[in-house]
């Protein structure tokens, strides 16, 4: 039976009631129940690809004509070979270790009593997201696993598509028997759905936006909820002079071209002046093969002469695109300086053979992520070992960096006595 959306409040106070019955549930359900869940869901996915495969033709032919660009478009597009990756993704969250429930910092007091810390879900999670529908299920299944209840609002672009992954999770919840409040997507596209989700602590714990710059900054502004966020990912790697440049070549042509729209990927080059002559002309040639726009500054254009002249605003700039912004320094300190006058704290790299200058290097930087002689496209919790993730935050509390599973959990103190009494 489809939902009423006409009254947008009533709509998503029922939304919220129910994940919020869900979340009891869950704390009582056991990992096992869980990852039955999983499995279940992506058996689910397996057998109705006809269906989602026509429901997302229908939303790639509505953002054709809505003139989307293609990269958004590819964004949105659904193929055979991407719901196996989202039926791998269900069966490799489902084989993670499960952080809930886990006890550590077990310690006896003088009073007799032990004192420890259980790991818990965080109880219900509103994630807002844009364009890629795979986001469903990537979400539902991390909220899942760590035990949470999860409200999710995608893009208006997608409906269809999430309307039909939507019928699979909650076909798998069924299928374990966990209760259909545990996963719900938002069945509106009406903008006033986001607001009242954002603005319900009684019935949500944590927001997480993923998507464009104005989308978070305006979850940011109007939440009551706390938001767990990145803003930018303008990251920088810094070649010392005591570097290898070979290294230094590999690392920053990886760092810019491995991907371009992911925001772990290098968006500024700073180069120590004593190898800025012998590097910059070796960066330009390999750049050129994958079709770079170099913006310098004057330093940096003195060494070559036919790049586009750097303004002020490219070193904040989050470009997303065949374009690196390149700045010669005068040493680490000239290099820490503009990375905390210009960057978003989101990850930083530095290639250098000195161990000391590593080291304050990552002491000093005040980034989610910081690296030693490794391509800044690592910052990402596969590659972390955290099995998957919700995102990347840049913010100091509660998770910082790639967000997994024990990114979607808290702590609370258990104590075991046998009887004891304060004096």
């Amino acid at each position: 039976m489809s939902a009423d959306t006409t009254d947008i409040p009533a709509y998503m106070q029922a939304l919220g009631m129910a994940a919020r019955d869900a979340a009891r549930d869950l704390r009582r359900a056991d990992s096992a129940s869980r990852n039955h869940a999983l499995l279940a869901m992506a058996e689910r996915l397996d057998r109705a690809r006809d269906r989602i495969l026509a429901a997302n033709a229908d939303d790639m032919q509505r953002g054709r004509d809505a003139g989307l660009d293609a990269a958004l478009l590819d964004r949105l597009a659904l193929t055979g070979a991407r719901i196996d990756a989202m039926m791998d993704g269900l069966h490799q969250v489902a084989g993670l270790p499960d952080p809930v429930g886990e006890v550590d910092g077990l310690r006896t007091r003088p009073s007799g009593i032990q004192v420890g810390q259980m790991r818990v879900p965080l109880g219900v999670i509103g994630i807002i997201f844009e364009s890629r529908p795979n986001v469903t299920v990537e979400a539902a299944s991390l909220c899942l696993k760590s035990g949470n209840a999860c409200i999710l609002r995608g893009g208006s672009e997608a409906r269809a598509s999430n309307a039909a992954l939507s019928e699979c999770l909650q076909a798998g919840l069924a299928d374990a028997g966990l209760s259909a409040g545990s996963v719900q997507v938002v069945a509106t596209t009406d903008r006033a759905a986001v607001g009242e989700l954002i603005r319900s602590p009684e019935f949500v714990d944590v927001i997480i936006p993923r998507g464009g710059k104005s989308l978070i900054e305006r979850i940011s502004r109007e939440a009551r909820v706390p938001v767990i966020k990145h803003l930018d990912g303008v990251c920088h790697v810094y070649v010392d002079a005591t570097a290898d440049l070979d290294q230094a070549l590999a690392i920053a042509v990886n760092a810019k071209t491995q991907r371009y729209g992911t925001c772990n990927t290098l968006e500024t080059l700073l180069v120590d002046a004593p190898v800025a002559e012998a590097l910059l002309p070796a960066l330009a040639e390999r750049f050129a093969e994958y079709g770079v726009e170099l913006r310098g500054c004057e330093r940096t254009c003195q060494v070559l002469t036919d790049i586009t002249p750097a303004q002020d605003s490219d070193w904040a700039e989050e470009y997303l695109a065949p374009v690196l912004a390149i700045r010669v320094v005068d040493g680490a300190d000239a290099a820490m300086a503009h990375i905390e006058r210009y960057g978003s704290q989101h990850t930083e790299s530095i290639i250098t053979r000195d161990y000391g200058l590593a080291r304050r290097f990552m002491a000093e930087v005040d980034s989610s992520s910081v690296m030693v002689n490794a391509s800044t496209r690592f910052a990402d919790g596969t590659e972390y070992g955290l099995g998957a993730e919700i995102g990347i935050s840049t913010d100091k509390l509660h998770a910082r960096g790639p967000v997994g599973l024990e990114g979607l959990t808290t702590r609370k103190y258990i104590v075991f006595g046998d009887g004891q009494i304060r004096s």
